[in-house]
């Protein structure tokens, strides 16, 4: 029973009360959501927003796009089946049509599409399981700052350690290496020096016979780092770990589940390198703001026995209906395209904010992902010349947008990357207006951290 009254403060009490303290948007995002549209979202209590989460880059087309709720509807209109397991339906055979006419022709033609349960999490560990069936290898390759996913298996993979100290029975036998961040490289080499340095030291690592690392059943990255800050992967050190990976024949995963179906300014993020994967895994944007997730691999892994690996909502007829709504409109209307070119415009928002204020050390990532990293001016530089990150101005930057209409969310290392993840679908002027609320919020951040520091003690 509702007790918390209709306010957003009462429901935000009352959902304090009764919900796990693992929670974790509403304690930086205090909102009680009445209504969504588009880019928008309305409180409880009439307060207007523009969404730069959307729901973490999972609403491609924003909330209640118009194709994707007419799909919906339709199917249950019709009353076709909701659930289905893994049995077909023409509403599943053509969200995989759908699916793989979005992908590049070379992968296309011979890929396998396994349904997962629903998350991306789910779609992780499936591919996990696939490449060590396929290859009977049990070690795995991933990179510091990855963030894959909050089941075990994609946990062992994570690079925050932070979240993965206080978890039991964690998969054994990850290497992480060492991503390309340009801005902090774990070389401390500025440009280019920083991928070439990483990708030799891979290289260099899976060719020593000493170096402790058994023959992996797979390499998992992400092309652009999400959840670790909007971190791009050069395309050429992309190209050389599916050098690598190809001559030591290690499956390549890439973790497509924020990038994909056009956020980093191309269909997918791997296409930025024009190279091609072994497993892909994909959810979020792909489900149409409903849950959905899938393997999509080559079918040379494809040993798997009957029921090898399953997951009951992996028949979710609703989420294939609104994720071929969705593939189908980014594709008739370029949507990738226009990500890159909002992309571009927000970014130059966000550069012109961080020659303002010191306090924004970079500005970075792809299309609509893009990232801001605040840092202490006060504090010692790297070796770099690189200020240390400053995750509390951050989240004083997130709140004071939030005070003037913006919900964007902050991740990264230490909490110190400002991120934007907005609808592919938003427009120039409101890309103008985020750009102008970005800046008034760096200075509101700024100017109360310059004030807390002048008050005497």
């Amino acid at each position: 029973m509702t007790d918390g009254g209709s306010s957003a403060e009462g429901l935000l009490a009352q959902q304090a009360r009764r919900e796990s303290n693992a929670r974790t948007y509403p304690r930086s995002l205090p909102l009680a959501i009445e209504r969504a549209e588009g880019a928008i979202l309305e409180d409880v209590d009439g307060n207007e927003y523009i969404d730069c989460l959307a729901g973490a880059g999972t609403l491609a087309l924003g909330h209640n796009h118009p194709a994707v709720v007419e799909r919906m509807e339709a199917l249950l209109e019709r009353e076709r089946a909701v659930h289905t397991l893994d049995l077909t339906t023409p509403i599943k055979e053509r969200f995989v049509d759908r699916l793989l006419e979005s992908l590049p022709d070379e992968f296309a033609e011979t890929a396998k599409v396994q349904f997962c349960s629903p998350a991306g999490t789910d779609a992780v560990e499936a591919a996990l399981k696939l490449v060590k069936t396929a290859t009977g290898n049990r070690s795995m390759l991933a990179f510091q700052g990855g963030y894959h996913g909050m089941t075990t298996g994609a946990l062992s993979l994570m690079g925050d350690t932070a979240a993965k100290e206080p978890v039991p029975g964690l998969m054994p036998d990850v290497h992480h290496l060492p991503y390309p961040y340009e801005y902090r490289c774990p070389f401390g080499l500025g440009g280019e020096d920083c991928w070439r340095t990483s990708a030799e030291y891979v290289d260099r690592t899976l060719s020593n016979p000493d170096g402790g690392i058994v023959d992996p059943a797979g390499m998992v990255l992400e092309p652009v780092q999400g959840e670790g800050g909007a971190i791009p992967a050069p395309a050429e050190w992309l190209r050389e770990m599916r050098r690598v990976t190809r001559e030591r024949d290690v499956p390549l995963i890439v973790d497509e589940i924020q990038t994909g179906l056009g956020r980093t300014g191309e269909l997918y993020g791997f296409e930025h390198a024009d190279i091609v994967p072994d497993v892909l895994t994909l959810s979020k944007a792909i489900g149409g703001g409903l849950p959905l997730s899938v393997v999509v691999y080559d079918e040379s892994l494809d040993v798997w026995e009957p029921g090898a690996h399953a997951g009951t909502f992996r028949g979710n007829q609703l989420g294939m209906a609104a994720g071929t709504a969705t593939i189908e409109h980014v594709l008739e209307h370029d949507l990738d395209e226009h990500a890159a070119a909002m992309g571009d415009r927000l970014r130059a928002h966000l550069e012109e904010t961080a020659a303002t204020f010191e306090a924004v050390g970079d500005v970075r990532g792809r299309g609509l992902l893009l990232g801001m990293e605040v840092v202490d001016p006060a504090g010692d530089p790297d070796s770099l010349g690189h200020f240390p990150a400053d995750g509390d101005l951050a989240s004083a930057v997130q709140s004071a947008a939030f005070d003037r209409g913006l919900v964007i969310e902050t991740g990264g290392r230490r909490g110190s990357v400002v991120r934007f993840l907005p609808p592919l679908t938003i427009s120039a002027s409101r890309i103008d207006e985020v750009g102008e609320i970005v800046h008034e919020s760096v200075r509101a951040a700024v100017e109360g951290g310059q004030r807390r520091a002048e008050a005497p003690a």
